[in-house]
């Protein structure tokens, strides 16, 4: 078979280890640009701005997450690595998506399970390709799949268990609008058969919409009183007024991160794991990296690496999860996102102290900041070294204070990606 690995970068790299792994198979890796990562010189290849538009003649065209299926032309199947795995996994799926919280539900989904005694495999989008793994899962495991809308795009398949977190606008740079946005995502539903389960959020609009798109299956919300699902209430996780355990035993800071855990908690209910294993499972997990992180405290000062906050309503969730002065960090690339309520949480939120603005965006914040709180110190920078960025925001806190660098932007101004930016932070708050 003719196959086409359209994109060449992490995921399209396991792609080609998964699929040349059969002799029989001619593959070609095509990309736009020059790839990073090692190619073979026994390997076809076709580079170039227009590579994907030439693609006439494949039997396959793997198409690599990020890439839209719009800009694949070609007479053969355009597919991905996450539709491979989906038709051939043997074990049972829970997928998770939303706008933010999918690697830490994720997580604390997979946590929990294992605490339960389950074998567990987390895959996806959280950064571990699928592929991979793909043969040595067997049939009594438990996959979780973390699955951005880039995943869901044109995915065939939906999970067992889908979880549908929190779902606002962001990739609006890629995604044609909202509308495509959300519109892929209602994949992890669409696909669901009767036995199927889907986990929601029940206050938030495109969440419920999702949910409610397929009556095949049952849905169950989370998170607010009274629902089947588990919620929060007096300090305590409940399901249906029965309590669960202590919010204490979750090791995560912020409101957001408890609405996580209902949802983890809701899907550990539906494979029936007792309480005592649902608390071990929460204090077992002690939070990703970059995801309002604690990096260390310095002259009483903590500091935090919430750089995977690359949209707004990140951001905004970052900005409520503390009750210290904050001198916050944002800013960034501006993506075409809504940033009202975002400048609207900093300039009416009492506990911030001082913003620090970067990137190509602080114009555009600064003053949609400024003239909604023209008292509130706002340093405009066009400093381009994170070592410049964490001097200028020691320079601004006392002991007490916490610094969190939480952009709500895309990096690609100044850094990698927000590993990048979240690894350069935290080196230069442990050199302080």
């Amino acid at each position: 078979m003719r196959i086409a690995i359209a994109g060449y970068g992490q995921e399209g790299e396991s792609s080609y280890r998964y699929w040349s792994s059969d002799h029989a198979n001619q593959i070609t890796i095509v990309d736009q640009k020059e790839p990073t990562r090692p190619i073979s010189d026994e390997v076809d290849t076709i580079i170039g701005e227009e590579a994907f538009s030439h693609l006439n003649g494949f039997d396959l065209v793997v198409r690599t997450a990020g890439l839209s299926p719009k800009k694949i032309k070609t007479d053969g199947r355009v597919w991905s690595a996450t539709n491979e795995f989906f038709a051939k996994c043997p074990a049972q799926i829970i997928g998770v998506t939303g706008t933010k919280g999918k690697g830490t539900t994720a997580s604390l989904i997979a946590s929990i399970l294992e605490a339960a005694g389950k074998k567990v495999w987390l895959l996806g989008n959280i950064g571990i390709p699928a592929l991979d793994y793909l043969g040595q899962i067997r049939a009594d495991d438990i996959v979780i799949y973390e699955l951005s809308s880039f995943q869901l795009w044109d995915l065939e398949y939906s999970p067992h268990v889908a979880v549908v977190l929190r779902v606002e606008p962001e990739h609006l740079d890629v995604h044609d609008d909202f509308a495509d946005y959300v519109n892929a995502k209602t994949n992890i539903r669409r696909y669901q058969e009767s036995g199927d389960f889907c986990v929601f959020h029940p206050t938030n609009q495109y969440s419920r919409q999702i949910a409610q798109s397929s009556n095949i299956g049952q849905a169950y919300p989370y998170g607010a009183t009274g629902n089947r699902g588990v919620y929060e209430k007096d300090g305590e996780f409940y399901e249906n007024e029965q309590k669960i355990c202590s919010v204490k035993s979750l090791q995560l800071i912020g409101g957001h991160n408890v609405e996580n855990a209902c949802a983890a908690i809701s899907v550990a209910k539906l494979y029936g794991i007792s309480n005592d294993d649902i608390e071990k499972g929460l204090m077992g997990f002690r939070g990703l990296p970059h995801r309002l992180e604690f990096v260390r405290e310095v002259d009483g000062v903590g500091y935090y690496n919430d750089s995977f906050s690359s949209s707004a309503p990140a951001t905004v969730a970052a900005v409520k999860s503390f009750t210290q002065p904050e001198i916050l960090i944002i800013g960034g690339i501006d993506r075409g996102g809504d940033f009202a309520e975002m400048t609207d949480e900093i300039a009416t939120n009492g506990n911030i102290k001082a913003i620090i603005i970067i990137g190509l965006i602080r114009d555009k914040l600064f003053k949609m900041i400024s003239d909604k709180n023209p008292s509130l110190k706002i340093i405009s920078t066009d400093a381009i070294s994170m070592s410049e960025i964490v001097e200028l925001a020691k320079g601004q806190s006392v002991p007490g204070d916490v610094v969190v660098l939480s952009p709500g932007c895309a990096s690609f101004d100044m850094f990698k990606n927000f590993y990048d930016r979240g690894d350069q932070f935290r080196d230069m708050v442990n050199k302080l």
